[in-house]
């Protein structure tokens, strides 16, 4: 009698239990990226993909789209918006003034590391959860190391030896460059390697890691090491908010962990790549340049327009762009 009892209640679990498996069902999403496939940030991207499979023990599977295929660079956070991909990695600054808040990350602060811009961007999200990204569920941000000047041929140790000279730069690091006294000359990095080459402009102002990933070290002879008004470029993970949604409370757990992770990896894979980049302009016979102290200041000084700037559009905008700029500032202080 007992075993036909245990056998009954055994049987009434399994047919309780089976309805719930039937609706059980694997989300697939798909994913697209700029970076090349073959790029550190773009192999990480597709590491975290995996990661939420395996972690969401398959109920959740990403098709990854590297080196913009599904979507282009400047299209891929309207494409997640709109739901031609339902996860997007790319800048925010190639949609110049669309993000206000997120904007004073990127300003001429002083970056030292892309650890520390990357703490920089995620906390400055974390703090204000600004409207424009109301759109998209942001997974997580991450920003390269410091953004500094590239010349060939002439070295570039004051801003007098600056003055008047055509330097490739694009957004802010072009409003830095005309700060500075330089000319700036808007091209992508593509460009920028074969218009050094041939002395359409004497050089540029990007990330270390650039002189190897886009061999700017072949065509650059001196690097100015100018870390008082280091920049940075924030890249951000956002996906769909309607297929965020289809997530099960459980995955989206699992996934915000995954995130906080992950974040840290892309900064700290910045600092290897700029390493990395250092290394390949020493081997082609670089030579790396030390601002003095008071002559640091100098080029800080002529930057800080761009601060007040900076705060008059956001106000412009309904935000309190002193309050923005301020956590920014000090957030990156702590962080370096």
């Amino acid at each position: 009698m007992k075993k036909l009892l245990l056998t009954f209640i055994t049987v009434a679990i399994c047919m309780c239990i089976m309805p719930v498996i039937a609706g059980a069902k694997t989300i697939n999403l798909t994913y697209s990226n700029f970076f090349p496939p073959t790029h550190i940030q773009s192999k990480l991207a597709q590491q975290w993909a995996d990661e939420v499979a395996k972690r969401t023990e398959g109920r959740v599977t990403i098709t990854y789209f590297p080196g913009g295929t599904l979507t282009k660079a400047k299209q891929c956070y309207d494409g997640v918006v709109e739901g031609l991909s339902d996860i997007g990695m790319s800048a925010l600054a190639y949609s110049r003034g669309r993000f206000p808040t997120m904007a004073a990350v990127d300003l001429p602060l002083g970056y030292k590391s892309g650890k520390a811009a990357t703490k920089v961007a995620n906390a400055v999200y974390t703090k204000f959860k600004p409207k424009e990204l109301n759109d998209v569920v942001p997974m997580y941000f991450h920003a390269h190391g410091p953004g500094l000047l590239f010349t060939a041929k002439k070295p570039v140790k004051t801003l007098e030896d600056i003055k008047g000279m055509k330097l490739r730069g694009t957004g802010n690091s072009a409003q830095l460059l005309k700060a500075l006294g330089a000319s700036p000359v808007a091209m992508s990095m593509p460009d920028s390697y074969q218009a050094i080459r041939k002395g359409v402009v004497n050089g540029g102002i990007y990330p270390m890691e650039s002189n190897k990933g886009w061999k700017m070290g072949e065509v650059v002879d001196f690097c100015t090491l100018d870390y008082p008004v280091g920049y940075t470029t924030t890249f951000f993970a956002v996906m769909n908010k309607d297929k965020w949604d289809s997530i099960s409370e459980q995955d989206q757990k699992i996934i915000t962990e995954l995130n906080k992770e992950w974040a840290e990896k892309h900064g700290q894979a910045w600092d290897e790549s700029d390493k990395i980049g250092r290394k390949f302009l020493t081997e082609k016979g670089g030579q790396f340049i030390e601002l003095s102290e008071a002559e640091g200041q100098r080029w800080k000084d002529k930057a800080a327009p761009m601060m007040e700037e900076y705060i008059k559009k956001a106000n412009k905008k309904k935000l309190d762009g002193k309050a923005i700029l301020s956590f920014t500032i000090e957030t990156l202080n702590t962080s370096q």
